[in-house]
């Protein structure tokens, strides 16, 4: 199944024109790590992806889109409100349902953040805040994972850690990642960009971190 098929299309922001003739295929089932220094349109090409989608999107954007006054199981359980009405979402905000908590807990568990169900966001450490958006993700219907580079704020262990649950947990990953290495030991598939262009789109199998020095030489 083709999740997402750009033939040629432009983005950017602004009025500013960042990503031009984007030819690009993401077929079901596929572990993509989009690389390239800062400013070479990632952000721009994820939003693209999101915009183009056939399926519903499961998202972890950079500035993790948390509530710092709510509670992680709050955050959490947001993941899930198309599911539900507005009434029974309501519900939850004032007095969370046992099933529900019971399900958030569930995703919460290999993140290790159980006991910090109901701590306000406000209170975590950014790592933790940071675990709480990808579990957001995780709780999600949205069958393609999207991550702006979704475990900056944790350490390599951690990052490794929640990808490797992401990609088990979601059939789709599209991540941008800062970190060569790790974005090859998770993905079965590369996408590199340059100045607003894709470079390299290449299987990951093979691949070693400087084979992508091309990307980020100045």
């Amino acid at each position: 199944m083709i999740v997402v098929e750009l033939t040629g299309e432009p983005a950017g922001y602004s009025g500013k024109m960042v990503l031009e003739d984007v030819h690009l295929r993401i077929d079901a089932g596929e572990r993509i790590a989009i690389v390239g220094e800062s400013g070479a349109g990632k952000t721009t090409l994820l939003k693209l992806i999101e915009k183009r989608s056939a399926v519903p999107v499961a998202l972890v954007p950079q500035n993790l889109g948390l509530v710092r006054a709510l509670t992680v199981f709050h955050n959490v359980y947001m993941g899930r409100l198309n599911a539900h009405s507005a009434l029974y979402n309501l519900r939850n905000l004032v007095w969370p349902a046992h099933r529900e908590v019971a399900d958030v807990r569930a995703v919460l568990e290999p993140l290790r953040l159980t006991d910090k169900i109901f701590t306000p966001v406000g209170q975590l450490s950014g790592g933790q805040q940071q675990r709480t958006a990808v579990a957001r993700a995780l709780y999600s219907t949205g069958g393609l994972l999207i991550g702006d580079e979704p475990v900056s704020a944790v350490d390599d262990h951690q990052a490794r850690e929640l990808l490797g649950i992401a990609g088990r947990e979601k059939q789709t990953v599209v991540v941008a990642l800062h970190d060569r290495a790790l974005a090859l030991s998770f993905a079965d598939r590369v996408i590199g960009l340059r100045n607003g262009a894709i470079v390299l789109d290449s299987p990951a199998a093979g691949l070693l971190p400087g084979d992508l020095d091309h990307l980020y030489l100045t």
